[in-house]
């Protein structure tokens, strides 16, 4: 019997089952767990949650990234290029200049024209690096470090980590004034102001969304353009938009030409334009450039000696800059032309205007003496002036004792008030036009007319007294009402009414007999330029501030205003006569108080209105013209003032350093020696008109001219 074969038990190879085993092992440790001590137990949820976390977080991130990748892409591909970034401003820019091209008051968004980091000097680019952002160079347009820094220093100001400073660089600041590639739409309600607030806001979504847009720029543009498109965007105060614009604003120079203590104070702006400008509190300014003076030091863009020359010679303003004069004038100029051109031009416009910026110093000092001297400390009453020439050019104009900056209310041209007494020449203009003289008598006595549905009128003088028969010229030397009236019904009230207007008065006149004693409303401006017309014979004028107005940088004027002459109103010899009875007035009347130093002769005329609300002094030399206005703004009566009493001071003050150093002119008037009567005097209870010279047609004679000329003129 054979013996059965034995098989071998050969155990399989170690290094091929290796991987089985492996897996055998790993497959019963999941199935048995393992046992944990105690600590086991206590760490085990730790673990877990350590885990979850990692897992949330790697893809949270790389979601996030994708994100911000895809953003910043997206931002890419809408960036124009960098000039259409340079200049985003919503409107232009309006510069006025005065009468000898000098630039005296800026309006609008003033550009000063496309710059680039290598155009501007050297000390304004570390300045603004310095100052706002120490590692724009080295960084992808984010700096975490500045970010976390900021959160810092707002915990320890005890603000929220994200209230106040928000570290933001270069990069990110260009992004807020870029609002993120959202242009300000006037269509929606909401101003231009307001729009830039809310880009500037930090909120935490804001800033947020800054990231993706500030590394598009980076990925668009060079370090040396982003930092150009900064500044030429930034907002640095006063109307200044962009570096270029502010260093000609403050210091009348060239942004190439900043020394380091200009360069350091422009830069200071940067935070808060409004609070640090020099036009508004230079000293603030000044403080603040040595901030950033002492920063460029620290981190080696300035030397130690230039920086000890800096300091000790603080920047200051130009000449232009510090006066900061005619404020009232430029608001009154941009408001009376063209708005396309001025208040709502998208152009830089050069604007030249009849300003004289002497006269209007001697007029901002006269008020002021005579606030400072002689009235009563707290007083609230204010104050208007306006000087002009004879065809009407405005040389200088203040709205109110607050003589710095625009945008207040300008009483010159703003307030509209009664005229009072002032309005007595316009009277005695139209009786002389129909052929009354200066020596004419009128009856200045009880006078008693009845007005349907008023009652009886009967004026009566401020002396409460009358005067029997008197000339016109001493009757308005003394400003008698009674006087004034009768003649006024006399000549007829609607031949003074035509006469006062076409001498510019536009404003609604009364219609009763009240008229002739200045019960209508009308402006200083107006008033001033009706005057203006007696001294040149008799011809109106239309006050003008606009001499030319050109684009920048373009030579041809788009607007011309050659004068203000219109139409004549009276004759030239009833003018003479007027303004002969108008000198009378500051030699012996109610006006003395105006009289001028060196005998320098003047015409003029006093006016209070009832309760004394408004006095008024409104006068002229053979230069200028002058109106003087004073009262309150709520109408409150004046105490103790007339138009022969401060109004006419003013007047005086202002007159006096008009005239200073200039020859004296004679007055266009007649010599009362050398007038011969053509007619007898009137002696009678009531004014008998005398008949018009054969060579001066009076004005109902020139009416009929001008309709029948006008018909058979006619195509």
């Amino acid at each position: 019997m054979a013996r059965p074969t034995k098989t071998r038990l050969v155990a399989d190879k170690r290094r091929a089952s290796a991987p089985r085993a492996k897996a055998r092992a790993k497959t019963l440790r999941r199935a048995v767990p393992r046992r944990r001590g105690l600590g086991g137990w206590f760490l085990w949820p730790l673990r877990l949650a350590v885990r979850i976390l990692w897992a949330v977080a790697w893809r949270g991130a790389a979601a996030v990234a994708v994100i911000l990748v895809a953003a910043t892409l997206y931002n890419y591909a809408g960036l124009p290029d960098m000039a259409s970034l340079s200049d985003g401003r919503a409107r232009g820019s309006v510069t006025l200049q005065d009468r000898d091209g000098r630039t005296f008051a800026w309006r609008g968004d003033n550009f000063g024209g496309l710059v680039t980091a290598d155009g501007v000097s050297p000390h304004l680019e570390n300045a603004v690096v310095a100052s706002e952002d120490k590692r724009f160079y080295s960084h992808l347009g984010v700096s975490p470090r500045g970010i976390l820094g900021a959160m810092r220093n707002n915990v320890q100001a005890g603000r929220s980590p994200f209230s106040g400073s928000g570290g933001s660089t270069i990069t990110q600041q260009v992004a807020k004034l870029l609002c993120l590639g959202t242009d300000w739409d006037p269509s929606t309600g909401i101003s231009e102001a307001a729009f830039e607030a809310d880009c500037r806001a930090g909120s935490v979504w804001r800033k947020v969304k800054e990231i993706p847009y500030a590394f598009a720029l980076e990925m668009k543009f060079t370090k040396a353009e982003i930092l150009s498109i900064y500044l030429n965007r930034a907002y640095l105060g006063a109307g200044a938009r962009g570096f270029a614009a502010a260093s000609q604003r403050y210091f009348g120079k060239p942004v190439a030409n900043l020394n380091p203590q200009e360069a350091a104070m422009l830069s200071g702006l940067l935070p808060a334009p409004s609070y640090y400008a020099p036009t508004s509190n230079l000293e603030r300014a000044q403080d603040r450039a040595k901030t950033v003076l002492t920063l460029m030091r620290d981190q080696g863009m300035l030397s130690d000696t230039d920086y000890a020359a800096a300091m000790a010679a603080p920047a200051t303003l130009s000449p232009a800059a510090r006066e900061d004069t005619g404020g009232y004038f430029a608001d009154w100029v941009m408001s009376d032309g063209p708005d396309f051109l001025t208040g709502d031009t998208t152009e830089d416009v050069i604007v030249r205007t009849t300003l004289d910026q002497r006269i209007q110093k001697a007029a901002e000092s006269a008020l002021r003496e005579v606030f400072e001297t002689k009235v009563s400390a707290g007083s609230e009453a204010q104050a208007g002036i306006v000087v002009m020439s004879a065809d009407g050019a405005v040389r200088a104009m203040v709205g109110g004792r607050n003589t710095r900056g625009g945008g207040q209310f300008n009483r010159a041209v703003q307030a509209v008030r009664q005229t009072g007494s002032s309005f007595k020449p316009f009277v005695y203009a139209a009786a002389l036009d129909l052929g009354w003289r200066f020596d004419s008598l009128v009856l200045d006595s009880e006078l008693a007319i009845d007005v349907p549905g008023s009652g009886i009128y009967s004026p009566s003088n401020y002396t409460d007294r009358f005067y029997g028969e008197v000339t016109l010229t001493d009757a308005l030397a003394q400003s008698l009402n009674a006087a004034t009236v009768r003649l006024s019904e006399n000549v007829g009230r609607d031949v003074v009414r035509n006469v006062a207007q076409q001498f510019g008065i536009e404003s609604d006149l009364a219609e009763g007999p009240a008229l002739a004693l200045g019960v209508s409303e009308s402006t200083l401006l107006e008033m001033t330029g009706a005057y203006a017309g007696i001294l040149n014979g008799g011809t109106s004028v239309t006050p003008y501030g606009l001499s030319s107005l050109a684009l920048r940088g373009d030579d041809r004027a788009l607007l011309d205003h050659d004068g203000g002459l219109g139409e004549r109103v009276i004759t030239d010899g009833a003018a003479r006569q007027l303004v002969y009875m108008m000198s009378q007035v500051i030699e012996r009347g109610t006006g003395t108080r105006a009289q001028l130093p060196g005998g320098r002769p003047a015409a003029g005329k006093t006016g209070t209105t009832q309760a004394a609300r408004d006095a008024w002094f409104v006068g002229f030399t053979g230069d200028y013209v002058a109106g003087v206005w004073m009262g309150y703004d709520d109408n409150t009566p004046l105490t103790g003032v007339t138009g022969g009493g401060l109004p006419a001071e003013i007047w005086r003050e202002t007159m006096a350093r008009v005239h200073e150093g200039l020859p004296v002119t004679p007055l266009p008037m007649i010599d009362p020696a050398r007038e011969t009567r053509t007619a007898p005097r009137v002696a009678e209870r009531e004014i008998a008109p005398q008949q018009p010279r054969e060579d001066e047609p009076n004005i109902a004679e020139r009416v009929l001219m001008d309709v029948l000329g006008g018909i058979f003129r006619r195509n």
